[in-house]
């Protein structure tokens, strides 16, 4: 066999990764709404595999502060570089949006703002209390950064009250300095901890696997995540989004992640949402429950 058919065979995605081409009414007319008003979702920007999946079925997420992000991780689709300037009419557009789509339950998340002062928490909380102005029977979770654990920033977020506050640990200890530059693990369950701390109802937080962790290792991250009083754990497969990303070193099989969501509400959690496709917004309503 040629040398390059060889790598070919070994990137190849496995069978239970195919994703169907996002198609049906629903999808088109949210496609229509997002164009309209030129709103960034982690949808498109983060190239989510089920986009068409969530689209269809006529919920979205949200990314507000713009789509450049100050940091640059070595898993994320966003830009990286200088951010634009701040629309303060943003929570506006966002919150009419949702009204005009109908949805039940939104999420909201962000690029790291680490050039503003307040690294975007004023915007957050305003996003919030637009979206409950005009959409009172719209649930909320928010998809935040970790604010460089800074608590005035946090608190900010924690007295808008969303629902559920989710923010990302995305992988294990070993891998966070490769993963995520400009973050840090314990800094991560410390935010956590804090906004469970000060009263939040459900917390939540998800973690990429298939970027060469070992089994022990998540074990041991579900278990740092239930110490930090987590109520809902997300798991999913890494896909690179570019050849200028962490490459992919493993593809989990669907049995692995299984094993995981049993390890997971064995421990405690709420709810564990584990799979292949799994992203940290995916079928989010139910986390409500």
């Amino acid at each position: 066999m040629p040398e390059n058919s060889a790598v070919k065979e070994r990137v190849k995605k496995p069978e239970w990764l195919r994703v169907k081409l996002p198609i049906g009414k629903k999808y088109t007319e949210l496609r229509g709404v997002v164009d309209k008003y030129n709103l960034n979702t982690i949808c498109t920007s983060g190239s989510c595999p089920n986009m068409g999946e969530c689209w269809g079925e006529g919920t979205a997420t949200f990314m507000i502060l713009g789509n450049i992000c100050t940091r640059s991780c070595g898993f994320c689709g966003v830009k990286t570089g200088r951010p634009e300037t701040v629309e303060w009419d943003e929570p506006e557009k966002v919150a009419r949006s949702i009204y005009l789509m109908k949805i039940k339950h939104a999420v909201i998340t962000s690029v790291d703002r680490d050039d503003l002062k307040d690294g975007g928490s004023i915007i957050w909380a305003e996003t919030i209390q637009a979206i409950r102005r005009a959409n009172p029977e719209t649930t909320l979770e928010t998809l935040i950064p970790d604010f460089r654990g800074e608590k005035r920033n946090i608190d900010r977020l924690i007295e808008a009250a969303p629902e559920i506050i989710s923010h990302n640990l995305e992988t294990v200890r070993r891998l966070t300095r490769e993963v995520r530059i400009q973050a840090k693990y314990d800094r991560s369950l410390e935010v956590l901890q804090y906004i469970k701390d000060s009263g939040q109802r459900r917390t939540k937080s998800g973690v990429m696997l298939g970027l060469g962790e070992k089994e022990d290792e998540v074990i041991e991250t579900l278990h740092d995540l239930k110490k930090a009083k987590v109520d809902v754990v997300t798991l999913g497969q890494y896909l690179q989004p570019s050849k200028k990303h962490l490459p992919v070193k493993e593809f989990i099989t669907p049995e692995q992640f299984e094993k995981y969501k049993k390890i997971g509400l064995e421990l405690g959690f709420r709810h564990v949402e584990s799979g292949a496709l799994v992203r940290s917004s995916y079928r989010a309503h139910k986390h409500l429950k």
